[in-house]
């Protein structure tokens, strides 16, 4: 697999859109995340995120719900797709990043409905227990909690068992990957795992550090803000549940749509995670944006590249069960 990512960090090689997004936060010149708390970096993102998505695409329905999880209730929502089936619906478990310290349901609302849509599919979304309040594995356990509920409530929710994906981006991609892991040699087993951006190495000394670590958006120095928050212990940086690449074998695993960004911080362990899998004999359908950022499946209000990437990963899902959508 030959990567085609660029080896310096050069703006005059981004896309507009990207461009565009990074002269707005230049702009606004707000402090970085790891200058303050995590409470007020929630409350930042929370500001700002409204201006990189798009409208809200109409889907069939909406609504929220709450289960009993490992640590506490549990709020859901649940977007049903514009044609999706009322019975034995395919079902994508998505899982929003932010680095498992900031992110909601609503920041990452636009994304699944687009995959409720395009897909004709119910999407799951969780509330994760995020940190440092609740620190490595609790949001593993709360996904793992959330794919239980899908399964066995599989009729109440008009979804077919044999049909559940997992999805996420970033810290989300990272939740995804290790539930797609953990789940291998289920009776039913997950049909595909959709990657945006994933965080796959927290050791976080992959090359693409060095080359892209500062004025890209996600800088080296909030990543590992983010880490430290998430991780009890230096020794949780080489479990695999939080580096899925340290992982002994990936063989098993469901196949995988990954789309990675071309100056990204987690380029490279995104790169060394689709070999990894192709090493081990499980299908990849690797995607490259090289002109976009960090992020760039949640701007969609500044271009067609977020809602692209949707649509691959879509289309790779139905490329990996040529049964999809049928009972």
């Amino acid at each position: 697999m030959t990567s085609i990512l660029s080896a310096t960090p050069s703006l005059s090689a981004l896309d507009p859109e990207a461009r565009h997004v990074l002269d707005l936060g230049r702009q606004a010149d707000a402090p970085p995340f790891e200058a303050g708390t995590p409470q007020q970096a929630r409350r930042a993102y929370d500001e700002g995120f409204p201006d990189l998505q798009g409208e809200r695409e109409p889907v069939g329905s909406v609504s929220e719900r709450t289960i009993a999880g490992p640590g506490g209730p549990l709020t859901l929502r649940l977007y049903r797709g514009q044609g999706a089936a009322a019975a034995d619906a395919p079902a994508l478990l998505y899982l929003h990043g932010g680095g498992w310290v900031i992110g909601n349901l609503d920041s990452h609302d636009e994304i699944c409905r687009w995959f409720a849509n395009m897909a004709s599919c119910v999407v799951v979304s969780p509330a994760y227990r995020l940190a440092p309040e609740h620190k490595f594995p609790a949001a593993v356990e709360d996904c793992l909690a959330v794919l239980s509920f899908m399964r066995d409530a599989a009729g109440e929710l008009g979804i077919d068992t044999r049909r559940i994906a997992v999805a996420g981006d970033s810290a989300g991609g990272n939740l995804a990957t290790v539930l797609a892991l953990l789940a291998r040699g289920d009776r039913i087993p997950l049909t595909a795992q959709l990657l945006f951006y994933p965080n796959t190495d927290a050791a976080q000394t992959a090359d693409s550090y060095r080359r892209f670590g500062e004025g890209l958006g996600l800088t080296a120095s909030t990543m590992a803000w983010f880490r430290d928050h998430y991780v009890r212990d230096p020794s949780d940086i080489d479990d695999w549940r939080a580096s899925p690449l340290k992982a002994e074998s990936l063989a098993g695993a469901p196949p995988a749509f990954i789309a990675l960004a071309g100056h990204d911080i987690l380029a490279d362990e995104g790169e060394a995670y689709a070999r990894r899998l192709e090493q081990d004999g499980v299908p990849v359908v690797l995607r490259r944006w090289p002109g976009q950022i960090h992020g760039f499946v949640s701007m969609g209000r500044h271009g067609p590249a977020a809602r692209q990437a949707v649509a691959e990963a879509v289309a790779a899902w139905r490329g990996f069960d040529p049964a999809f959508g049928k009972v």
